[in-house]
């Protein structure tokens, strides 16, 4: 077999082989020993090196395999230790992010110095802080206190109080843990002596003359949308509110506000153009240097240069690649294709980061111009079809990818990026980089193009808020079966095809499954309930054939975390509801009604309920003896009785729940006060194949007259890792256990899903269901309670 044979290393096949392995790699619930992952690596090389025709594709499978499950074991071994959890430590380092200043904490990643004098589980590696008001504090107005003081690039020394990467895990919402992976954080924590915090080094680097420049454009731009030509012009979204983010989905426009290969190609024309210029001027340059190199270079620089200045994010690392991999073939007199510069930047770009298959942007990145690329290769038309052309390619092409990666879809999208794209890439871009471009030449000069940047993006601004106001704006789509993405990517893979290709428009249903998705629901005379990873709280969803019932909507705190937002609306979301028929809040404390407003905001709720007396808006009382029918499910009161006073605790609305094949008892933060209550007035109603534990398993509550009552054999435990009430007690772990219950808490399972039905009580736990090498579940298997058993009969 001769050499010729041989597939080039960086073919498109190739490419492809290596994505495939890295993808199996991100599947796995455990990392295999260094020396496996060592061998996977061997094989690999050699087989890309030395192989042929279908066993060196092969050994690229395995090379991206092993690849991935290297960066991942490495980023995992330097995880916070055990011995270092939840204590506190004295570091210096260097903030090597733009802070995040809110209103009631500050937040920055800290790379600690590698020194002798800082802990050696520490040395090098990145931690991501928070530095918080004092309690009962109302914060710095006036932004003078000293945590708005924290600057990019500088050099601080804190007393930090640390614990490894953990988030909450709930279906289709926001991954935390995964997040500080692909970040490479080794451990999260807060400042938890702000007195002693010292400023140890002056601003120094790319980070700090971002920074800079960004408070630049802030003071100079007359417009009043200059946060977002900071965005625009460095990556810095920091200025960007909530509302703006949310009208941004709304309209499908978030991909132009972050730096994209776009704007790295606009600098790199610019300067093979400036390239072009000085050869008209000077032809004499050519004797020295071909026209041709000079423009490639100085294309390749300037698109480096950016790279640099705005954080290196991934798309415009790709585009960087791709630009460099042209010139370098233009300089070499070289033919080559969209497909092999995309095949190159994407094993540069998997080699560099195996981990960035796990990104959205990764994806929505490389796809898009992979998408382009294919359908419209051989287009002979005029500008503005081409341009037509590829906003519908972009859209229906990389729909597939946004709904499975966000659960939503933007139904304005189309017609927004067709006035946005040309206007904002065409002018405000351009304008936003000239300006920054002109700022570093003379401190000044970039004010009037920032200021005529800021102009032309206020007039458009308008018409995206009034089409993202539209009702029909932004759709959610419920969370479907794992083959429903690839099918419907051959169905847009299809529809796509030139003209004359028969079943084009059939194959559109192939998106159906992704698109209009099987939601999963209880039949007649059953129940699920899901109760919720939220925190130190409270939130749980109810589900019979045709309703929907929340207990409680999570907790929301002044430092700005709200679970209604987090947790509980992408939770509705991936379980199809869109609307509920009735909210109960069991009490008025923050941690059981603090999500109400987020949620009331998104979603119709038809009747709220909640203790008498309670301090609480437009809501129903709850009393005992209220009941309901819902698909032969019975809901009932059983507490608090006529004219019990509000109390807090102790007036928390408990929720009995009855079918034909068992029953759940929903109790809030009862206490053992009420407990002997209900066991006098209502002790037949207490007995529950499902009960939630009363106020998060605390010492005050479920006695142990109390848990015989209900001979519960699923005891649902909502609480907060490590939190600081110590809640759930051990002694009433076990005194649930020694009643015949599984303790199932969420700040070790997630979010636990109990049917109960024909088949008897069922149960599955988020954690346990998608474990991945990540997990707080694979660094402490005893603790997620891996020897449930998942279904009892």
């Amino acid at each position: 077999m001769t050499d010729a044979a041989r597939t080039p290393l960086f073919s498109p096949a190739n490419a492809a082989a290596l994505l495939l392995g890295m993808l199996l790699a991100t599947r796995l619930s455990q990392l295999p020993p260094v020396w496996v992952i060592a061998t996977v690596l061997l094989l690999g090389v050699v087989g890309w090196l030395r192989g042929r025709h279908g066993w060196q594709m092969a050994a690229v499978f395995l090379l991206g395999l092993g690849l991935l499950m290297g960066q991942g074991a490495w980023r995992m071994a330097s995880v916070l230790p055990t011995e270092m959890e939840l204590r506190e430590a004295t570091v210096s380092g260097r903030i090597v992010e733009l802070p995040l200043h809110e209103k009631r904490r500050t937040r920055f990643d800290l790379i600690v110095d590698d020194a002798d004098d800082q802990p050696e589980a520490l040395r090098g590696y990145r931690l991501r802080l928070s530095w918080y008001d004092a309690w009962r504090s109302r914060g710095d107005p006036d932004r003078q206190g000293p945590r708005w003081q924290l600057k990019a690039g500088e050099r601080w020394r804190f007393r930090v109080k640390l614990r490894a990467p953990r988030g909450l895990r709930n279906p289709a919402a926001f991954d935390g843990e995964r997040q500080m992976l692909l970040d490479g954080i080794a451990a999260a924590g807060h400042v938890s002596d702000t007195a002693s915090a010292q400023r140890i080094g002056s601003p120094a680097g790319i980070v700090a003359w971002r920074e800079y420049m960004a408070i630049r454009i802030a003071e100079d731009t007359r417009a009043k949308s200059g946060r977002f030509i900071a965005a625009l012009a460095l990556g810095d979204t920091r200025g960007l509110s909530v509302e703006d983010w949310e009208a941004l989905r709304a309209a499908g426009l978030t991909h132009l506000i972050a730096i994209s290969g776009f704007h790295v190609g606009l600098v790199g024309l610019g300067l093979a153009a400036l390239a072009w210029g000085l050869y008209q001027l000077w032809p004499t340059l050519g004797r020295y240097c071909p026209r041709r190199v000079t423009m490639a270079g100085a294309a390749t620089l300037g698109a480096f240069v950016y790279l640099l200045a705005t954080g290196a994010s991934l798309p415009t690392l790709r585009t960087v690649l791709m630009i460099a991999f042209v010139a370098c073939a233009l300089i070499l007199r070289r033919q080559t294709g969209v497909a092999q510069s995309l095949a190159v930047a994407l094993i540069l770009v998997l080699m560099m980061d195996p981990l960035c298959v796990l990104r959205p942007g990764f994806w929505l990145s490389f796809g898009g111009v992979a998408w382009l690329a294919w359908c419209l290769q051989g287009i002979q038309a005029g500008h503005v079809r081409q341009f037509l052309a590829a906003q519908a390619v972009a859209s229906l092409g990389l729909l597939p990818l946004a709904v499975i990666f966000f659960a939503q879809a933007s139904l304005v999208g189309p017609l927004a990026n067709l006035v946005a794209v040309p206007w904002w890439s065409g002018v405000v871009v351009p304008l936003a980089l000239l300006g920054t471009t002109m700022e570093v030449l003379h401190v000044g000069w970039g004010t009037p193009l920032w200021t005529l940047a800021g102009i032309a993006f206020d007039i458009s601004w308008p018409l995206f808020e009034w089409l993202a106001s539209s009702r029909l704006a932004l759709i959610w789509i419920p969370q479907s079966a794992v083959w429903a993405l690839p099918l419907a990517l051959v169905g847009m893979f299809a529809l796509l095809m030139p003209r004359g290709m028969p079943g084009r428009a059939l194959a559109a249903t192939l998106a159906l499954p992704l698109l209009w998705p099987n939601v999963d629901q209880p039949e007649t005379g059953e129940i699920d309930i899901v109760q919720m990873d939220v925190g130190q709280g409270t939130a749980m969803l109810v589900r019979t054939r045709h309703h929907s019932l929340l207990y409680d909507a999570g907790p929301a705190t002044p430092q700005g975390f709200d679970a209604g937002e987090r947790s509980v609306l992408p939770l509705l979301h991936a379980y199809g509801v869109g609307r509920l028929d009735t909210l109960i809040l069991s009490h008025a404390d923050a941690d059981h009604a603090g999500g109400r407003d987020a949620i009331a905001q998104a979603i119709p709720i038809e009747h709220t309920l909640a203790p008498p007396d309670a301090p609480l808006p437009e809501v129903v009382a709850c009393e005992a003896g209220q009941e309901w029918t819902w698909d032969g499910v019975r809901f009932r009161f059983l507490h608090p009785t006529t004219h019990f006073p509000y109390l807090k605790n102790q007036s928390s609305c408990v929720l009995r729940i009855e079918t034909a094949h068992g029953a759940a008892l929903l109790t809030g933060d009862i206490d053992d006060l009420i407990e002997s209550r209900l066991l006098q007035l209502a002790k037949a109603d207490l007995h529950a194949e499902v009960v939630t534990v009363p106020h998060h398993g605390s010492g005050g509550s479920s006695s142990e007259a109390f848990v015989e009552a209900t001979g519960a054999r699923l005891a649902l435990i909502s609480s907060g890792y490590a939190n600081r009430f110590r809640h759930p007690r051990d002694n009433i772990l076990a005194r649930w256990q020694k009643a015949g219950a599984k303790p199932l808490i969420s700040s070790e399972l997630g979010a636990v899903q109990v049917r109960i039905g024909e088949d008897g009580v069922e149960w599955k736990a988020e954690r346990l269901e998608s474990a991945r090498f990540w997990d707080a579940v694979a660094r402490h298997p005893r603790e997620a309670g891996l020897s449930y058993r998942p279904t009892i009969p």
